[in-house]
């Protein structure tokens, strides 16, 4: 997603997801010829719950189809992030510090473009991952995607 896209996204949902009540923790869009996939990750104290996702997806569909920002038919999804999270700030990066996390890299640092380890924080615009007993850092804009390895 191109970052005006990605910022004109934020911009539109983060407004009606905290009028709901809940924080937006983040966004994934996959844009493909024909259509899209549209996840919107929310939060808040106490958890999210399907009511809560109901709500914030109708509000959403609502709002999107005026405003139209995604050019080609897309299906839009809303959950909570889970146990397994997907961290998108640098925020999320250091309020989990500490915690197993994958990590899967859009091009390689230090010869990997996959990483599980632990989490060490975020620096600036970089992202601290303990690896096989040493720390990496990885810029931000190497990040594909991030996911906490939730345990039970």
């Amino acid at each position: 997603m191109t970052g005006t896209t990605d910022n004109r996204l934020h911009d539109l949902i983060r407004p009606v997801v905290e009028g709901l009540g809940c924080e937006l923790w983040g966004i994934e869009y996959r844009p493909q010829k024909r259509s899209a996939l549209l996840r919107v990750f929310i939060d808040k104290s106490g958890g999210v719950g399907m009511d809560d996702c109901e709500r914030v997806s109708r509000q959403l569909s609502a709002m999107l189809d005026v405003e139209d920002p995604i050019p080609v038919a897309y299906t839009l999804e809303v959950s909570s992030p889970g146990i397994d999270r997907v961290l998108f700030t640098p925020e999320q990066f250091r309020r989990y510090a500490g915690e197993p996390v994958r990590i899967r890299l859009r091009w390689p640092v230090e010869e990997r473009r996959n990483y599980e380890g632990t989490l060490k924080g975020a620096e600036d615009d970089r992202v601290l991952v303990e690896h096989q007993g040493q720390v990496v850092e990885i810029p931000m804009e190497a990040i594909s995607r991030a996911r906490l390895k939730g345990q039970v």
